[in-house]
């Protein structure tokens, strides 16, 4: 399975998670940023240093945090740092693997 693909399954299962019967909308906000940096990334994929772009991103999400002095406001940044950790990691992986079959 490519990496566009397993990000489009996300994609799926996060649209799947948002159309049901979630009550807490920390889990909707969550699933909606899913979507949206997944989309951003896919839309992304072409670039040659797409792993770079996207640590800068992470860097970018820590100084906000870092900034926050109230736990409510990091809160929805640290979920978007660990979705961003999640993708980085699904990239990199697929680069490697691709790397071995040279």
């Amino acid at each position: 399975m490519t990496i566009e693909q397993i990000l489009q399954n996300e994609i799926q299962e996060s649209q799947r998670a948002l159309d049901g019967a979630i009550d807490d909308t920390i889990y909707r906000r969550d699933h909606s940023k899913r979507i949206e940096l997944i989309n951003w990334v896919l839309e992304n994929m072409k670039t040659p240093d797409i792993s770079e772009i996207i640590e800068l991103k992470m860097n970018e999400i820590i100084d906000k945090i870092n900034k926050t002095h109230d736990i409510f406001e990091a809160d929805p940044l640290d979920s978007e740092l660990r979705i961003l950790d999640w993708i980085l990691y699904q990239v990199c992986s697929n680069e490697i693997k691709q790397f071995e079959r040279l």
